[in-house]
């Protein structure tokens, strides 16, 4: 009897399983609401290199908006431009900063282009003179409030290389040759 019984409820427990829809992941919402209205990240030189400059961030709908100038790059030459998870650029190569701003676990890529960690960015083009002009969004992250979301205190570096926007966990830009701290003004 103990065994019929035991044989009926695996049969039951096998035929549930095998007919059960699998679950649905749940739904990641992603914070939209900056309560900041601008902050700033005084980029600083790193890893010996003779880069330096100013952004400026700002709310903009479904993300931040970064205006400025970064200079002393070699010229007509690319970088990787990413939100690094921590706002500390004290060491000597801006190792303090920690890895990619990554509050979801993405896997690194492209911008806009799918899977990407939160602080990934599309890389800067230097004109012949070495300064390049920001002008870019960041989308799917918040300005101040402290939402998981929340780019306000970490640090806005600046990579030797190009980003190939595939190598992980980062993209293989190089050295860090400028950081600052992203720093709520208004």
């Amino acid at each position: 009897m103990r065994i019929a019984l035991m044989a009926a409820a695996t049969a039951v427990f096998l035929t549930a399983c095998g007919t059960a829809p699998p679950p649905k992941p749940a739904k990641v919402e992603v914070p939209t609401l900056s309560t900041a209205k601008q902050a700033v990240a005084n980029l600083a030189s790193a890893s010996g290199s003779l880069v330096s400059g100013k952004a400026t961030l700002t709310p903009m709908s479904g993300g931040v908006h970064i205006t400025g100038i970064v200079g002393g790059l070699p010229p007509n030459s690319t970088h990787g431009f990413h939100i690094h998870e921590k706002g500390d650029c004290s060491a000597a190569d801006a190792s303090s900063a920690g890895p990619h701003f990554n509050p979801f676990a993405a896997a690194h890529g492209k911008a806009e282009s799918g899977a990407h960690h939160a602080g990934d960015m599309d890389n800067v083009v230097a004109n012949n003179e070495g300064v390049v002009k920001l002008d870019m969004h960041l989308t799917g992250v918040t300005l101040g409030g402290g939402a998981v979301n929340d780019i306000a205190g970490r640090a806005l570096v600046v990579h030797a290389a190009p980003d190939d926007y595939t190598s992980q966990p980062a993209g293989n830009a190089g050295a860090r040759v400028a950081c600052g701290v992203i720093k709520v003004t208004l």
